[in-house]
């Protein structure tokens, strides 16, 4: 295939190196910032920076935030060629995704929603590298209305660069459970290193304390763009999280080792039985 990938970030660059690295596709790369395609071609992690020309393309994937891949695709709709397969890869689907697949079937295109579920705590292109997604899960949010033929070609495009576990879903079914497995995870971390103690950290922690903080680095702009637009769903699992964290609390006010030790016991009996339920599952 002839592949467009806009927008040369964290992802947006990675996915051009692993095309590169474990495909015979054929990728243009194409960033706001000049400098960028420079590098990308510098560093053959694509074959060809962005002409202008949007047609020819037999897969054109956004690689930018929500609303700027949004208005990139409104912005560009009729320069692509007929039956071209728009994705994207941002971490919210919901109307987001019915919204670009409408927009696309009125122009003679096919949409369907891309998520790998992978990253580092620092983006940008200078932090891509090809074996990011190696054994990531990838998300696939098709509709009732999604070709097949296109779901597959994700699918085959994902395998193809290391992809792990493929899951296809719906876009409503992806928001709901991304706020809990994603987006529940970046809030909690955002919070908690905002404990006055954190200047004090160096030399007592350890790797809890470096997984609760490590996607506190999160870019803004980007995570604020996907809390709101998931804001329903991310809020129900705020809200329950706060709930079980007030058994907690109440549990040490009230000096009730008893019930501390119950609750700590069932958070381990309901991680064991994920454990095990994850082991069976099929890859």
């Amino acid at each position: 295939m002839k592949i467009l990938v806009v927008g040369l970030g964290l992802i947006g660059g990675s996915l051009c190196r692993a095309m590169k690295k474990y495909t015979s596709h054929t990728v243009v790369g194409s960033d706001i910032n000049k400098d960028i395609e420079f590098a990308a071609m510098r560093d053959v992690a694509i074959d060809e920076a962005f002409d202008g020309d949007y047609s020819g393309f037999d897969l054109v994937i956004a690689a930018l935030f929500p609303e700027a891949s949004e208005r990139f695709f409104r912005g560009n709709i009729e320069k692509f060629s007929k039956g071209t397969l728009l994705t994207d890869v941002c971490g919210i689907k919901g109307g987001f995704s019915r919204r670009l697949e409408t927009l696309a079937q009125e122009n003679g295109l096919s949409y369907v929603g891309l998520h790998p579920m992978a990253g580092k705590e620092f983006g940008g292109y200078q932090n891509s590298f090809a074996d990011l997604f190696q054994k990531a899960n990838f998300i696939i949010a098709a509709t009732e209305n999604s070709r097949k033929a296109d779901v597959e070609l994700l699918r085959s495009l994902a395998t193809e660069i290391g992809a792990g576990k493929i899951v296809v879903t719906s876009p409503e079914d992806h928001d709901r459970m991304i706020a809990y497995t994603s987006q529940l995870a970046h809030i909690v971390s955002s919070a908690y290193v905002k404990s006055p103690e954190l200047k004090l950290e160096c030399g007592f922690s350890g790797g809890s304390f470096q997984d609760m903080t490590r996607i506190a680095t999160m870019n803004e702009r980007m995570w604020t763009d996907l809390f709101m637009q998931n804001r329903e769903n991310l809020l129900f699992e705020l809200e329950t999280l706060i709930s079980n964290l007030n058994k907690y609390s109440d549990a040490l006010r009230n000096g009730d080792s008893a019930e501390m030790e119950a609750l700590i016991a069932e958070g381990r009996q309901l991680k064991e039985d994920n454990l095990r339920h994850r082991v069976g599952q099929p890859n």
